[in-house]
């Protein structure tokens, strides 16, 4: 075999080789915007589920006491987000997600890198995990009603109520009730994992939303957006500050946290092991975990800081716990089982029919 076509041969079977070595597919990205500080000269990547609007304050502060630097802000959905780092090992010096259990299980699978600062040290135990995942923003998970279209019945205070006024009323709010696709959204797989460990009444919940033809969302703001438009009357799990956001531009709507048990979530942040500049994702993280940080937190941002006190004062308030506890509901079988249930309870016939 002449040298020509040895050579041709090889070529091609290191083309091959390449593209086998290539990941299938780049996660999705949802947005992505450039802040920039007055004169930068670096640049802070920084990887989020967090619509950029909602971040923006925080953010622009930042830049202001780091005038040298821009901020390349990547938002995606937070399984997205976990691919991005787990499989993709995309280059970011920081990582904010609200899916707690995906963030654990990049930390504990060893794709976090270790922090120390003051303000890091400073956080409450069930804020922080070990030096590897910390706690940012601890908000409510909502109910949202647009209290113009529920047209004078009463608004639920509990699980109960919102059980009793959905089976009471099939034909107002048939099609007309919303929440996430835990398929698709890591963050709502969470919140009604949680939900079935502290109540038997969230499976009963779920076969009535499933009797009405619920719509299921991969986000938040989605079903803010839907609800706003009138197409949808109630929304169950929404994330707090993102309903608190969009309330105060949307007339008539109202925010419900449960009496019964309202959780609260917590947004953490990491330094992924991938990260080009950690110096950089180290100096956000900071400032968005020191008292400036978490001043802001109380305005313009929209996240409700880490307050204890605020949790003392609320007893209905359960924030989800920051332990290896998050992990149980990502084994793949596990996992299996409660998406095969819930899609048993929502597949149900529509009321009236």
């Amino acid at each position: 075999m002449c040298k020509a076509v040895i050579a041709s041969r090889l070529k091609a079977l290191t083309c091959l080789l390449l593209l086998v070595a290539l990941p299938a597919a780049a996660f999705e990205i949802e947005a992505e915007r450039l802040f920039h500080g007055r004169a930068p000269v670096a640049e802070v990547r920084l990887l989020s589920t967090t619509d950029s609007d909602i971040a923006a304050p925080l953010i622009e502060a930042f830049l202001s006491t780091r005038p040298d630097l821009s901020v390349r802000y990547v938002m995606a959905s937070s399984r997205e987000v976990f691919a991005a780092i787990a499989d993709e090992g995309a280059p970011f010096d920081l990582v904010m997600s609200s899916a707690m259990d995906l963030q654990m299980k990049l930390a504990n699978d060893g794709f976090a890198r270790p922090h120390a600062s003051d303000v890091a040290a400073a956080l409450p135990d069930w804020a922080r995990w070990r030096d590897l995942l910390f706690g940012f923003a601890l908000e409510p998970v909502v109910v949202i009603v647009s209290l113009k279209g529920i047209e004078g019945l009463p608004i639920p205070q509990t699980r109960r109520d919102l059980i009793a006024l959905l089976r009471e009323n099939p034909a107002h709010f048939s099609g007309r009730v919303a929440t996430y696709d835990p398929h698709l959204s890591g963050a709502g797989y969470l919140f009604f994992t949680e939900d079935a460990r502290q109540t038997d009444a969230f499976w009963r919940l779920a076969e009535v939303m499933g009797r009405l033809e619920a719509r299921l969302y991969c986000c938040s703001v989605d079903m803010i957006e839907d609800l706003a438009a009138g197409n949808i009357l109630i929304a169950y799990n929404v994330v707090g500050s993102y309903a608190a956001s969009h309330a105060r531009r949307i007339p008539d709507t109202g925010i419900v946290e449960l009496q019964d048990f309202t959780q609260a979530l917590l947004r953490t942040g990491l330094i992924p092991v991938t990260a080009p500049r950690p110096d950089l994702g180290a100096a956000l993280l900071d400032f968005t975990l020191s008292p400036e940080g978490q001043a802001l937190a109380r305005g313009p941002t929209g996240f409700p800081p880490l307050d204890s006190g605020a949790i003392r004062l609320s007893a209905h308030i359960r924030p989800i716990r920051l332990d290896p506890g998050l992990l149980v509901g990502l084994d793949r079988m596990t996992r299996a089982i409660f998406l095969r249930e819930w899609d048993a309870a929502l597949n149900q016939p529509l009321a009236g029919r």
